[in-house]
């Protein structure tokens, strides 16, 4: 029988599931370049020993901005009837561990000064407290009597702004096995509207180490908020790329309140009472935030991936010429696509979700018989 050791902070066991909750310091880890207490949040879904396989697959997944961990944890609302459970559940029940992890600045990890958390401090600050998490797998310390995980698949998913994250920190650190960018494009992530309204346009900010964030395309930004209606809000020009037309009217004005500019501070943080929402998160690493809509943001780290590679969207999402995308992954060892019907942007909201669950599934099977063959 499983049980909990004194490095939990919260545990919940089902008959085939078993959660962990952890807070994870990296303070040391990144003390390099960032000088401040620091933890990252995690939550750790546990198939029945009985079902992991001899290399089990580890699955780290990290969610977009303006939302959380929860994204994956919790079993969102949706169109259909019966629900599906929420992702981490579906594939711990299939013998994944899922780890789902919460970025600095993002619901329960540490929360601090968004302008700081460039793509840097956020991506080591992931990487490292992934390694303690695969580091307590393999000495068998998550849970006292689970079985230790030596050699695992490791896999690396994230959702939109946490695809981003995914790519950074897979070609800075070459950590995974395979990496899936959901909802996120290696060369340029651009949020379509509904034809016939305004395209949207996002500030496209300088990576340059020497001067402060300067936005390259304030022109077409002026002009973009020039003519747009006074109070407007301009989140909910996003909702029809982000949730497909048979999700709620109701579901979808309740998770778009945040996304009004003119509910948020001078840091560019959200305000409000929307935290209630158990996937939303009103903070977010806004350096990261602001960047991952630049074209280009994370070609060098996407071009350094020697791993399989899978980009996966819904059938209206944020990426323009998916056919294209398999030239940033210069390096990859593959390039797998994958359009997914009736959904939107936000996936796990959507009635074909499980479609696309299987879809990445069936991908890290590949990732497994490529790790195999050495």
């Amino acid at each position: 029988m499983w049980s909990n050791t004194s490095k939990i902070s919260g545990s919940h066991k089902t008959k085939s599931v078993q959660t962990v909750d952890l807070n994870l310091d990296v303070t040391k880890d990144i003390s390099d370049f960032f000088g401040e207490k620091a933890h990252i949040a995690v939550t750790i879904h546990l198939p029945a020993p009985e079902k992991l396989s001899t290399n089990p697959i580890v699955c780290f997944a990290k969610p977009g901005g303006a939302y959380c961990r929860k994204y994956y944890t919790h079993d969102l609302p949706g169109p259909t009837k019966e629900t599906q459970g929420a992702q981490a559940v579906w594939h711990a029940e299939r013998g994944w561990i899922f780890v789902s992890v919460d970025h600095l600045g993002v619901g329960e990890s540490s929360l601090h000064d968004g302008d700081k958390l460039t793509y840097t401090p956020v991506a080591a600050a992931n990487h490292y407290a992934e390694q303690e998490v695969l580091a307590r797998l393999a000495k068998g310390g998550v849970v006292e009597g689970y079985p230790k995980i030596e050699a695992p698949v490791t896999i690396g998913i994230g959702q939109s702004m946490g695809g981003c994250l995914t790519i950074i920190q897979q070609g800075r650190y070459h950590c995974y096995d395979g990496i899936a960018a959901l909802g996120f494009s290696a060369v340029h992530t651009h949020v379509p509207t509904r034809p016939g309204e305004l395209p949207m346009v996002a500030p496209w900010v300088s990576q340059s180490q020497h001067i402060p964030p300067a936005i390259l395309n304030h022109r077409a930004l002026e002009k973009y908020v020039g003519v747009m209606e006074p109070g407007a809000n301009s989140g909910m020009s996003m909702a029809w790329c982000f949730h497909y037309d048979d999700v709620s009217p109701d579901l979808i004005v309740a998770d778009f309140k945040r996304f009004n500019p003119n509910a948020m501070d001078a840091a560019g943080q959200r305000t409000g009472s929307e935290n209630s929402l158990p996937w939303a998160s009103l903070t977010a690493p806004v350096a990261t935030a602001k960047s991952c809509l630049t074209p280009g943001a994370v070609a060098p780290e996407a071009a350094a991936i020697v791993s399989p590679v899978l980009v996966a969207v819904g059938e209206r999402d944020v990426i323009a010429d998916l056919k294209g995308e398999p030239r940033a992954y210069l390096s990859a060892s593959s390039v797998d696509l994958f359009v997914c019907p009736r959904m939107g942007h936000m996936h796990n909201f959507a009635g074909t979700r499980e479609l696309f669950w299987k879809r990445i599934e069936t991908w890290a099977e590949w990732v497994r018989e490529l790790k195999a063959w050495g």
